[in-house]
């Protein structure tokens, strides 16, 4: 049974998590924060050798693994899902992947190679694993996928990943209207700004825009990623079973500070 502190409606029940690296992830925290209200989460990683990683971290929480880049595989994940546990209410899907081996470039200088590998897993793997689960999906289930809090903005070190964030965040909207043929699963994203994860540490220059971004925000602090976890919560929940097909920006209002004058040097 749910726990009596459990607002939200998660207690008891199932989340498909993938993404988890280390306790630094989107994803740890949001299992750490389904955990605190009684949700079980099944884990999902690309490799044999980051589940011997990850079962450091999750105990025994089942751990599966998936790589994105083959579809028997994902395939593969939705048979083993829906053998071992029936109904799941619900999936994080917080990866993305992008080559920054050989550095900053230019966007016009991205490698056609480069663009549609990191397309495949960052964005089309929302598509696959959401219709590789959808035998397992509760009528109600929730999806909540990690996007970024604007893709307009040419930040040039991030590359060629805001054109493919934004096609993450079309499909959600996509996804949404489709799935609402035959059940009344959701579709939604949070739209986060600049974390300090393991993963955004090999963005080249990163350490500069995230401080740049901490002075940006209008409470002068940098986004912390429980806050980004704690929206995801409220998306999973049937809370915000009115929210579907949206994106929801959670960047401590950095996207409406542009002027602060600790910015622009004005008094």
């Amino acid at each position: 049974m749910p726990k009596s502190s459990d607002w939200l409606g998660l207690g008891g029940k199932t989340f498909v998590v993938m993404g988890l690296k280390n306790r630094k992830s989107v994803a740890w925290h949001v299992a750490k924060q389904l955990a605190e209200v009684g949700a079980r989460c099944l884990f999902v990683v690309r490799t044999e050798e980051r589940r011997e990683e990850v079962r450091k971290l999750t105990e025994d929480a089942p751990v599966y693994v998936c790589d994105v880049r083959d579809e028997a595989s994902i395939e593969a994940l939705g048979q083993s899902i829906h053998e071992d546990h029936g109904t799941v209410h619900g999936l994080v899907h917080s990866i993305a992947f992008a080559n920054y081996s050989d550095g900053w470039k230019p966007f016009h200088e991205t490698r056609k190679d480069d663009f549609l590998e990191a397309t495949g897993v960052s964005a089309f793997s929302l598509v696959q694993v959401a219709n590789a689960l959808k035998p397992s999906f509760a009528d109600d289930a929730s999806v909540v996928t990690i996007s970024i809090s604007t893709t307009t903005m040419a930040a040039e070190n991030y590359g060629y990943m805001a054109p493919i964030k934004a096609a993450l965040d079309s499909s959600v909207v996509f996804l949404a209207k489709s799935f609402s043929a035959f059940s009344h699963v959701r579709f939604n994203g949070v739209r986060a700004g600049l974390l300090k994860t393991s993963s955004s540490a090999g963005i080249p220059g990163y350490v500069d825009s995230w401080m740049h971004a901490e002075k940006a925000t209008l409470r002068k602090a940098g986004l912390e990623t429980q806050e980004v976890a704690a929206t995801t919560l409220f998306l999973l929940s049937p809370r915000s079973s009115g929210i579907n097909g949206q994106g929801i920006v959670v960047d401590a209002g950095m996207g409406s500070n542009f002027f602060d004058s600790e910015l622009t040097g004005g008094s």
